[in-house]
C-alpha cells in the first residue's frame, strides 16, 4: 500500500532530537506556557517575518480568538459579516459562527480553488467588516488584489494559513504576513505538524497581540487578574518543543513537496485528469496535490484496487452540511462542482521516488 501520508516516517527523522528535548521537558517542571512556548513563538514569528506569534490550542481556536480579539478592540461586533471562501474546510466557517459573526459564502476561482477577488467585491455590503482568506491546499490566494479591495472598504483581512506554512509571494512575504492577522494549525498532517493538536496566530499589530496573549489564557493580565472573558487555549509545551525542532526543516520539506508536484506536473498526461494550476513556485507549498476528474469515485476505486491511498478534500461542501443547515438553500455551482470532482494524490517530503513513479504510471494507464 502506498500511503496517502506516512506521518510516522515524517516524524521518525526527528526521533532522537524529540527524545532529548522530551527528557529536558520532564526535568524542567514547567508544563504550561513558559520559556519553551515563548521560544517557539519567537522562532515562528521570525520565520513568518512578523513581530508576534501567539501559540494556541489548535487552528480553529486561532481563528476564533482573532475574531474575538477584534471584538474586544471594537473593530468587530456580533452580527458583522465576514466574507469566506465557500469551498474551504468547514472549520473556517465554524470560527466565524462561534465568534458570533455571520459568514458570507464567496465562490472561488475554479482554476486556483482560492477565493475570487471579483466575487469578494460583489459580496460586500454595509455589514461586511472582514474577509477571511484561506490559502487552500497550500497555495497563496491573490492577496494583492484582495488587500486592495479590502483597503477601499476598510475591511480587516485575516488569513486562514492552516495549510500554507512557508508559502511565499513574489515580494518575499510569507503566509502569516499578508493580512492583519493569520491563524495557523499544527495538526499532525500539516506541512509543519505537531505530534498532537496545536495552533498559532501571527500579526504585526501590538495591540491585537496583547489582547490575544490574554484571551488564550483566561483573559488574564496577571495571575488571577482577568480583564477579558477569556479562554483556555494555550499551545502545549511538548508540542512547542517538537515544532521548534521541525521548523528548521520546513523549507527543505516544502521543497521536497514541490519536487513531487513538479514530477506529477511533468509526467501525468492522462487527458481525463486536470492538474492543479499554480503561479510562482514558492507561492504553493502543496499541502495537498489536488486533481480534478469527472468520474471521481471510479478513479478512486481504481487507485484503491492498486494499493494507492487517496483522500478527498472535501467530499461535502460546507453549505450542504447538516451542521450548517440554515445555509443549505444556497446555490454555489462552482463550489459544488469542485467538491464533487477533486481528489488528492499522495504527496509528502518522505514519499519514495519509486512510489511517485508508480502513481504516475497507474494514473496514465487509467
Amino acid at each position: 500500500m502506498i500511503k496517502f501520508l506516512d506521518i510516522k516516517s515524517i516524524n521518525a527523522r526527528f526521533e532522537s532530537d524529540f527524545k532529548i528535548e522530551f527528557d529536558r521537558f520532564l526535568n524542567s517542571g514547567q508544563y504550561i506556557l513558559g520559556d519553551t512556548v515563548a521560544d517557539f513563538e519567537n522562532c515562528f514569528a521570525q520565520y513568518c517575518g512578523v513581530k508576534y506569534s501567539i501559540g494556541v490550542g489548535n487552528g480553529l481556536d486561532a481563528l476564533i480568538l482573532i475574531f474575538k480579539a477584534y471584538q474586544e478592540l471594537g473593530r468587530l461586533n456580533p452580527g458583522d459579516e465576514v466574507l469566506v471562501p465557500a469551498n474551504t474546510f468547514i472549520a473556517s466557517i465554524f470560527a466565524i459562527i462561534h465568534a458570533d459573526l455571520v459568514p458570507v459564502f464567496v465562490e472561488p476561482n475554479p482554476e486556483t480553488f482560492n477565493i475570487d477577488p471579483n466575487e469578494i467585491e460583489a459580496a460586500i455590503t454595509w455589514k461586511t467588516k472582514a474577509v477571511l482568506v484561506v490559502h487552500l491546499y497550500g497555495q497563496l490566494a491573490d492577496m494583492a488584489a484582495i488587500n486592495a479591495k479590502a483597503k477601499t472598504q476598510n475591511l480587516l483581512v485575516i488569513e486562514d494559513a492552516a495549510q500554507a506554512h512557508g508559502a511565499v509571494n513574489a515580494n518575499g512575504l510569507k503566509a502569516g504576513d499578508l493580512g492583519d492577522a493569520a491563524g495557523f494549525s499544527f495538526y499532525p498532517g500539516k506541512n509543519l505538524g505537531a505530534l498532537g493538536d496545536g495552533g498559532a496566530i501571527t500579526t504585526n499589530d501590538a495591540e491585537l497581540a496583547k489582547v490575544l496573549y490574554q484571551l488564550r489564557n483566561y483573559g488574564t493580565t496577571s495571575k488571577y487578574v482577568n480583564e477579558h472573558l477569556g479562554y483556555n487555549s494555550r499551545l502545549d509545551v511538548i508540542q512547542a518543543m517538537f515544532l521548534k525542532i521541525k521548523l528548521k526543516s520546513l523549507d527543505a520539506d516544502n521543497a521536497k513537496r514541490l519536487a513531487v508536484a513538479m514530477y506529477y506536473e511533468k509526467h501525468i498526461n492522462n487527458p481525463k485528469i486536470k492538474l492543479p494550476m499554480f503561479n510562482e513556485k514558492g507561492s504553493h507549498v502543496f499541502h495537498q496535490y489536488v486533481v480534478t476528474i469527472e468520474n471521481r469515485d471510479g478513479f478512486k476505486s481504481y487507485l484503491d484496487h492498486h494499493d494507492v491511498e487517496t483522500l478527498i478534500h472535501y467530499p461535502i461542501a460546507p453549505h450542504q452540511q447538516k451542521a450548517l443547515d440554515s445555509y443549505n438553500f444556497l446555490s454555489l455551482p462552482i463550489t459544488e462542482t469542485i467538491h464533487n470532482s477533486v481528489i488528492s494524490l499522495p504527496i509528502s517530503p518522505v514519499l519514495p521516488q519509486q512510489h511517485i513513479e508508480t502513481i504516475v504510471e497507474l494514473i496514465n494507464a487509467y
